[in-house]
């Protein structure tokens, strides 16, 4: 029997319009929303109170940020296990509030129950008059992502191994590029930030523009498949290319152009990071 994507399936039973990309565009206002759930998205023997928070409202963000948006206001829903202790509640909420500050977002309001595990859901209203879209490829366009990839992975794997990783870790702490999204904004065609692996994240991107694409050079599977990066992966004319370069010197980003957009079907191998 076929396996099928059980999150396409579900996304592909929704009938909205604004489904489609990292974050729902209704005029000059876009909602997100992303869960960060306990022994789904992480331990919490691998991780600091302070971490978590930080780290579930950073991946809430990045859907803003990627979309060139100014998050605004954010609802938080937690669910608490009965051993928590107010301390550590404290330690969270904190944490949740100080990282939404450093990106001018407050957070408004939300939901608390009580539960088995430790579970977050956030959504964020941003504003953008000039959104990053997925669609708006052309055949022709290169493809390019942002920072290096491969370390999420890496240290995931780490920790179920029982292992200690950095404290700065990408797994632990996502760089989100709002300067680098910000400026080179208006020369770029498509984009959004990869959080399912440079190779899955590929796929969606070329599948809501039904284009395909040819490799400039191959990526190693340690880098395609690694998820939660949350580094940027962008389209844009060859003729801007110049201009992105000088733009990510600028902002002290890595940008590397691996793959040109073509009327194919060629697609990277990809498994579903959700089930």
């Amino acid at each position: 029997m076929k396996k099928i994507d059980k999150e396409q399936y579900l996304i592909n039973k929704l009938s909205s319009d604004y489904i489609g990309d990292d974050a729902a565009v209704i005029g000059d206002t876009l909602y997100s929303m992303d869960a960060f759930f306990e022994d789904v998205h992480f331990k919490r023997d691998w991780m600091s109170m302070q971490q978590i928070g930080r780290k579930a409202m950073l991946v809430n963000l990045s859907d803003a940020i990627a979309m060139n948006a100014m998050p605004q206001y954010a609802l938080v829903t937690v669910s608490l296990p009965k051993e928590i202790s107010t301390n550590e509640i404290d330690e969270l909420l904190q944490s949740l509030e100080k990282t939404a500050a450093e990106y001018g977002c407050q957070i408004i309001g939300g939901d608390t129950i009580g539960g088995d595990k430790l579970h977050l859901s956030i959504t964020i209203v941003s504003k953008s008059d000039n959104p990053l879209l997925r669609k708006g490829l052309k055949e022709g366009d290169l493809l390019a992502f942002t920072g290096k990839l491969g370390e999420s992975k890496r240290d995931l794997e780490r920790l179920f191994k029982g292992e200690k990783i950095e404290p700065d870790s990408r797994f632990f702490e996502p760089v989100l590029r709002r300067e680098f999204i910000e400026s080179s904004r208006p020369f770029l065609h498509a984009g959004m930030d990869i959080s399912d692996g440079l190779f899955c994240d590929t796929n969606k991107l070329l599948d809501i523009n039904k284009y395909g694409m040819n490799e400039i050079f191959p990526i190693r599977h340690e880098i395609g498949l690694s998820g939660e990066e949350y580094e940027m992966l962008i389209g844009f004319d060859p003729k801007y290319l110049n201009i992105l370069e000088k733009i990510a010197k600028e902002t002290n980003t890595t940008l590397t152009v691996f793959a040109k957009v073509m009327d194919n079907r060629h697609r990277y191998p990809c498994l579903s990071h959700h089930f």
